[in-house]
């Protein structure tokens, strides 16, 4: 079993894995181009549930005919029993709204600590589907929101009740039955706070493990709700769905602006979750041997991933151009692959001189897929501490030097150009969530969020090297008793230069800044896939998709649904 200490061991000192440099990584259009990998949260989740055997299990099914009403699924964990209940209500097509101003919602519904009696049930029903109307206590730690995908839900069910599976073909254009408009946790809304997850509920102390399981629930229920309203629609013609395609199923996602800060307000996670990436890739090329099985494998992934990407439906043009990218890099790696392949090294260097950088990204997540013995492991080192340390010791000329090392990146943008500080980053007072504004057309610039980590930087490296030629000798301590609106950039700088990646490199305030970027980063660390933007702003997703079923769970389990493929049956061609 990997320790923490074996691990600090690859990442630092004179036995250290190979890495990739932070320039590089760190690099928004990087982590922009980032896909799913067996290191994801929801691969992990699975992993953990399948292995552990959770056991699941419907406690109540109270819905009509038409599907509305209350589901209770209890949930036995290796560590702790928890319930989760949803509330399926009517909502009409004009009334289904996506964006984050909705109110309604088809489906509402909350991670439960212990059991739930009616006293409790009733509880949560006044308050659930409220979402942030309504207020729940420290027992829920996690409360979400989805709506159907009405033409898929409603073609699914037809089929069905018709005795007939659904076409592969159109489920391919969508993937999901409903998708969710929001999961929340960590405290909003009078939830159990992170530090109450990570301590009390071992099942789910991993960034994001309890948020991915109500997807994953949900996912399940998408599916067992559809065949429950076939079967009351004709009864004599009904037939359940094939395993095979329920798989296929996964569950949708829109997710917004409201994710982009988070990777800024958390730069010690983020760090530790490159890290891990970057360690298991470090491994890979340097312990990761290659024999026959490997290259099969590797071809086999290699097509896979080809078929998956054009697989991937999207009317966005910007995506579409990626997609077709990954295409052509793919093909160009195959072709590589058969004519010269010895060494993952060798392989690398060949990628980054001759594919686009999503094409890069994509041949790591499948050299991270053929060994699990080198990556798995450190799945458990996911969570960091997120605390900003002032160290008032550290000699001026010492903080400086720190800059000038690890923030050349900020150091070298022009924050005097035009439009390098148009866009700046506010939360909307009525929905708490953040928006864009433009500092020619906008107001409100004087209440944006801290997000422009270079400009900050920039700005407290311009008044420190004015002290430092003043007072040499001083520390830290001096300067920020003369400088105080600095302390925060500061801690930051300190704190993040015991990082190996630190900051993300790039200017947000930039007017050509692609907020899609950060969404894409943190969605591929969640484990989606088939990216569909709907503008520069909000970003459609599938999650789960081709994972194992609930009722899986217990049979032999191979942990092999990496870029899934549509399904092929009898009945579908």
């Amino acid at each position: 079993m990997t320790t923490l200490a074996a691990i600090n061991a690859s990442l630092r000192g004179d036995n250290a894995l190979a890495l990739r440099p932070a320039d590089q990584v760190m690099n928004l259009e990087r982590l922009g181009a980032l896909h799913q990998s067996r290191l994801s949260f929801m691969r992990a989740l699975v992993r953990r549930i399948m292995r552990e055997r959770w056991q699941i299990e419907t406690r109540r099914f109270d819905l009509d005919e038409q599907g509305y009403g209350t589901v209770i699924y209890q949930v036995q964990a290796p560590h702790g029993l928890f319930n989760f209940v949803i509330f399926s209500d009517y909502l009409s097509d004009e009334e289904r709204n996506d964006r984050v101003i909705a109110t309604k919602w088809d489906l509402t519904m909350a991670l439960v600590d212990g059991e739930v009696d009616d006293i409790y049930l009733e509880k949560l029903r006044q308050n659930v589907p409220k979402q942030e109307a309504g207020r729940v206590d420290s027992r829920v730690f996690v409360l979400s929101r989805a709506n159907r995908s009405a033409r898929n839900f409603n073609y699914v069910v037809d089929q069905l009740a018709q005795g007939e599976q659904p076409d592969i073909s159109k489920i391919a254009e969508v993937g999901y039955l409903y998708r969710t408009t929001a999961v929340y946790g960590s405290g909003k809304l009078g939830m159990a706070d992170w530090d109450k997850v990570q301590s009390r509920y071992t099942d789910f102390a991993r960034p994001f493990a309890a948020e991915m399981f109500v997807c994953l629930m949900l996912r399940n229920f998408s599916l067992t709700q559809a065949e429950h309203i076939a079967k009351h629609k004709s009864p004599e013609s009904y037939q359940p769905m094939q395993d095979e395609i329920k798989r296929y199923f996964g569950i949708g996602n829109s997710t917004g602006l409201g994710m982009a800060p988070y990777l800024v307000n958390h730069p010690h996670l983020i760090n530790q979750w490159v890290e891990m990436r970057e360690l298991a890739l470090a491994r890979v090329r340097a312990l990761g041997q290659i024999d026959m099985r490997i290259r099969i494998r590797f071809q086999q992934l290699i097509d896979r991933c080809s078929q998956h990407t054009e697989q991937t439906v999207t009317e966005d043009a910007w995506q579409t151009d990626n997609n077709q990218l990954v295409l052509n890099d793919l093909k160009a790696l195959q072709q590589q692959v058969e004519e010269n392949f010895s060494d993952w090294n060798e392989l690398i260097q060949w990628s980054e001189a001759n594919c686009s950088v999503q094409g890069q990204e994509m041949l790591v997540s499948i050299m991270l897929e053929l060994y699990p013995e080198l990556v798995e492991d450190l799945d458990d080192y996911q969570a960091a501490e997120e605390f900003l340390d002032l160290d008032p010791l550290m000699p001026v000329q010492a903080l400086k030097a720190v800059i000038e090392d690890r923030y050349r990146w900020a150091l070298d943008i022009d924050f005097g150009a035009e439009g390098s500080r148009e866009i700046f980053w506010y939360r909307s007072e009525e929905k708490m969530e953040p928006r864009l504004g433009h500092s020619a057309c906008d107001h409100g610039k004087e209440k944006q969020m801290a997000l422009g980590v270079g400009y900050a930087v920039r700005k407290c490296y311009d008044q420190l090297s004015e002290y430092v030629q003043l007072h040499p000798e001083h520390t830290t301590a001096r300067f920020m008793v003369a400088r105080p609106k600095l302390r925060g950039i500061v801690r930051r700088i300190q704190s993040m230069n015991r990082c190996i990646y630190g900051d993300i490199q790039a200017n947000l305030l930039d007017r050509d800044i692609l907020p899609m970027h950060l969404l894409r980063a943190k969605l591929a660390f969640f484990g989606v896939s088939k990216f569909d933007p709907k503008s520069k702003l909000w970003v459609r997703n599938t999650m789960f998709q081709g994972a194992p079923l609930l009722e899986d769970i217990g049979k032999p389990f191979n942990d092999d649904w990496f870029m899934p493929l549509a399904p092929t049956t009898e009945n579908n061609h």
